[in-house]
């Protein structure tokens, strides 16, 4: 995967600004990256865009209960 100074990095506007965010950023056309916003350099995920529509639907529904 590119390193993350070639990604473009986006957090949630729904973000609390407590610090505990992810960001997601698009690699390429088939895949999404997300990592720590508290460690910008730390490891990071990539995940299939099936897979990530399929969390992201999950979540939205309240499959993972409150936050």
């Amino acid at each position: 995967m590119s390193t993350s100074s070639k990604l473009v990095w986006r957090k949630s506007s729904h973000s609390g600004g407590n610090g505990a965010c992810v960001e997601i950023a698009v690699p390429n056309a088939a895949s999404i990256a997300v990592r720590d916003s508290k460690d910008p350099e730390g490891p990071r995920l990539t995940f299939s865009n099936e897979a990530w529509a399929a969390f992201a639907s999950a979540a939205a529904a309240g499959a993972f209960g409150e936050a």
